[in-house]
């Protein structure tokens, strides 16, 4: 592409050493710039791009836009407002819109991206349609998936994926989108067909600097969709709820408790753990290309959970307003059988060792709230601290363990700071580390701390009993909790079936390398 067409794309305030040349691509991590590419200098939290761009010059890029211009530096440079704010743009027409050649879906929430994610993909899959996700778990385009490392990619990375998506055929992709790829722009021209917003709970407090922060950037998914859209928002959740009237979108409501939503759940059996209900769509819902007519019809889920419900009536509606019929629907949330490391049940023998993501308060009450109704002789926690997400989010989800251990007969918590296991992004601070202590010993609960994530569960299954449940709790920290618990228990018992063993991890994507 000519460098002078591209820069057409973006508000360019000033620019020195104009020059006609085509470009190769656009970089912005100076250690992966690559000869004739054009090098958008970010201003990120903790590292400035304009310090690298001397080095991306070194390594062959040919041209730079800053917000600043850059002295002793002989390429052309486009001085814009926000380097964050351009790269979204310029990636966006440098890979010629996908998203606009696509069905594009985005999920946000506090709880629950991930599930209904996969679980709205299983449904387009099933009805033969050709799909891209991404998410916290995997990058996935038509058949091949490769492991993620955020929950939503960087602007550049997002369109390169899309363009992908495109060349590869897919139709429709789904994508979660967290609350700081919305801060950063990191989705500022992705152009969604669907949005919606399930739930809304204390999360990132500290990146954000407060919870008003918070959803102000989550619910902008919402509000800035156009009238040609669709948001699904739930009328259970207050925060949610208060956007109806703030898009320009169509608005399809859901709600569980709160029946005037325009898919609501009646019936609801929850005595399995496994939820059985009747879908009633109280109106016909009309979108501006679609009629779906009012009806009722019963679904049955494979997933564990309360939480579930309101995971799978969004991904109903994603299903219903893609045009997939009710009994692809119906098949699909019959047989999908939840995510990996969301309440993942990975060994079920004489003891039971449950995999979870814990990401933050919300997550923990729904959790050990499903572990309530579940029959054990004993719980052992082994919990890895989320590291690098502040005091607040800690102090919130020591808080949330506390909660719930004298209903659940908790005295102890296996603890570990996971530190061979995690990456940089995932350290786990000092303040971190103590603001849990401090809770912990607030409540009375006994600590076990370990550094690395092997000692902690070898710990916990030295101690496991029959009809004990093992919890392997936490987030990137805990990625390899699943792979290390069964190699061990085929030390402990080799007699066991291996194949059976392992079988979990066959698909896994996290913490199995």
């Amino acid at each position: 592409m000519e460098l002078t067409k591209l820069m057409e794309h973006v508000n360019v305030k000033e620019v020195i050493h104009p020059k006609r040349i085509d470009i190769t691509g656009l970089a912005y991590n100076s250690r992966k710039v690559e000869k004739g590419q054009v090098f958008v200098c970010v201003r990120g939290f903790k590292a400035d791009g304009h310090q690298f761009a001397g080095q991306a010059v070194e390594k062959g890029a040919t041209a730079l836009v800053v917000e600043e211009f850059i002295e002793g530096l002989d390429v052309p440079q486009y001085k814009v407002e926000s380097g964050r704010n351009a790269l979204a743009t310029l990636a966006d027409a440098y890979y010629g819109h996908p998203t606009q050649q696509l069905k594009t879906i985005g999920i946000t929430a506090t709880n629950g991206k991930t599930s209904t994610s996969f679980m709205t993909n299983a449904i387009l899959e099933n009805h033969g349609l050709k799909t891209g996700l991404m998410g916290t778990v995997v990058v996935k385009i038509g058949d091949y998936a490769e492991p993620s490392e955020l929950t939503t990619p960087e602007s550049l990375d997002l369109q390169r994926f899309y363009a992908q998506m495109v060349d590869a055929d897919v139709t429709h992709a789904t994508m979660e989108v967290s609350s700081s790829a919305l801060e950063l722009n990191r989705v500022g021209c992705v152009d969604f067909d669907i949005v919606t917003l399930n739930n809304i709970s204390r999360e990132h407090i500290d990146l954000h600097s407060s919870f008003e922060n918070y959803f102000e950037h989550k619910s902008s998914l919402i509000r800035n969709a156009g009238a040609d859209k669709v948001a699904i928002l739930n009328l259970d959740d207050e925060y949610s709820a208060s956007l109806v009237n703030k898009t320009k979108a169509s608005v399809i409501t859901i709600g569980v408790e709160e029946q005037s939503a325009d898919v609501i759940c009646r019936n609801l059996d929850l005595s399995t753990g496994r939820a059985k209900f009747m879908v009633d769509i109280t109106r016909d819902l009309v979108t501006a290309d679609l009629v779906i007519p009012k009806q009722q019809f019963q679904i049955e889920l494979s997933t564990p959970g309360f939480h579930s419900v309101y995971n799978s009536m969004v991904s109903i509606v994603i299903g219903l307003l893609c045009e997939v019929p009710i009994a692809t629907i119906q098949k699909s949330l019959f047989e999908f059988v939840g995510v990996e490391r969301r309440f993942e049940i990975i060994f079920e023998d004489d003891f039971k060792i449950i995999d979870d993501h814990f990401a933050n308060s919300g997550n923990i009450d729904i959790t050990l709230g499903t572990l309530e109704k579940m029959d054990f002789n004993r719980v052992s926690l082994v919990y890895a601290i989320r590291g690098d997400r502040g005091v607040t989010v800690n102090k919130e989800n020591a808080e949330a363990i506390a909660r719930w251990a004298p209903r659940l007969g908790i005295h102890e918590v296996i603890a570990t700071l996971s530190r061979s296991h995690v990456t940089q992004k995932d350290i786990v601070s000092d303040a971190e580390l103590a603001v849990f202590k401090e809770v912990m010993d607030k409540a009375g609960i006994n600590v076990h701390l370990y550094e690395e994530l092997p000692e902690a569960i070898g710990h916990s299954l030295q101690e496991v009993s029959e009809g004990d449940l093992l919890l392997l709790a936490g987030c990137q920290g805990m990625d390899f909790g699943a792979k290390i618990a069964l190699e061990q228990l085929e030390t402990i018992r080799p007699n066991m079936d291996k194949k059976k063993l392992f079988q979990p991890l066959e698909k896994r994507v996290a913490g199995n390398s």
